[in-house]
């Protein structure tokens, strides 16, 4: 790395720091009253310059939660989660960036012990891990946009699954948001609103143990299968297809047994007897 390289990547990382404690000294311009007062100058360019201020607030470590409650309040929970979801993913996409391309040393010292665990649940399952971390957050999300920069993950993948489940959180604070703007107000029907933003939020905080239990089930490839078959492994093979493609020309493994997957749910205590093997649905 060139001396001049190294003074822009030095003079970047310095001017990102003091702006994110600066932001940290400020935050009380984020509150909902105040945004809305100064988006009101700008008319119909207030949701532009909003999602500007996200993604913003984003790489300089603002609360996610604030930003979004915000939004709800000011633009409602429909165009509020629109607005909303489009900052945040634009905000972690430029601290992915940031951190890929300039601040990959910086990055890796405040991550820690947590980087390697990004680094092998990446390796592991690519932009499934990422959309599990949006679901379940590991730790705080401003630092894991950073962190995620320094994986393999591709930057396509890592926008779609980041903007796709980041979408039910947002939607439940932009909710929430919106509800307390109108019990701020006064507004009729705020019971409500407030039971349907009560029951967004338990719904968002079930989803991590729904994403959990899913990712309990262990996946296994080919190849793995393969070599516990010549193994001659105990292992129960529950071929799922239906009996034409199970008795056609593709053939099926030796030993397995056929149980169509629209008959499955049916015919599981038929297979209870099998449990004590590992079942493997091919």
């Amino acid at each position: 790395m060139n001396w001049r390289s190294l003074i822009w990547r030095t003079s970047l990382i310095a001017a990102l720091a003091l702006a994110i404690i600066w932001f940290g000294l400020h935050r009380e311009l984020l509150q909902p009253a105040a945004l809305a007062r100064e988006l009101r100058r700008f008319g119909g360019w207030a949701p532009l310059v909003f999602i500007i201020i996200y993604a913003l607030g984003t790489v300089l470590f603002a609360p996610g939660s604030l930003l979004t409650l915000a939004g709800g309040a000011i633009f409602g929970p429909i165009w509020g989660t629109l607005w909303n979801l489009t900052g945040a993913t634009l905000g972690a996409t430029l601290a992915f960036l940031l951190a890929r391309n300039v601040a990959s040393a910086w990055v890796a010292a405040r991550s820690g012990e947590n980087l390697d665990r990004l680094m092998r649940g990446v390796d592991q399952e690519g932009w499934r891990f990422v959309a599990f971390v949006r679901l379940v957050p590991l730790f705080p999300f401003n630092l894991i946009n950073y962190a995620l920069g320094l994986t393999r993950i591709g930057l396509r993948d890592y926008v779609l699954a980041s903007f796709i489940c980041m979408a039910p959180g947002a939607f439940a604070y932009t909710y929430l948001g919106y509800a307390g703007r109108e019990a701020a107000a006064g507004q009729r029907g705020i019971i409500q609103k407030a039971v349907i933003a009560l029951a967004l939020l338990a719904l968002v905080a079930f989803l991590p143990r729904l994403v959990r239990r899913f990712r309990s089930a262990r996946l296994i490839d080919a190849e793995s299968l393969r070599q516990q078959i010549e193994a001659e492994a105990e292992v129960c093979l529950i071929d799922v297809r239906t009996p034409e493609e199970f008795t056609g020309p593709l053939g099926h493994i030796a030993g397995a047994i056929n149980v169509p997957l629209p008959n499955l749910a049916a015919e599981i205590p038929a297979l209870n007897h099998l449990k004590q093997k590992p079942v493997v649905l091919v």
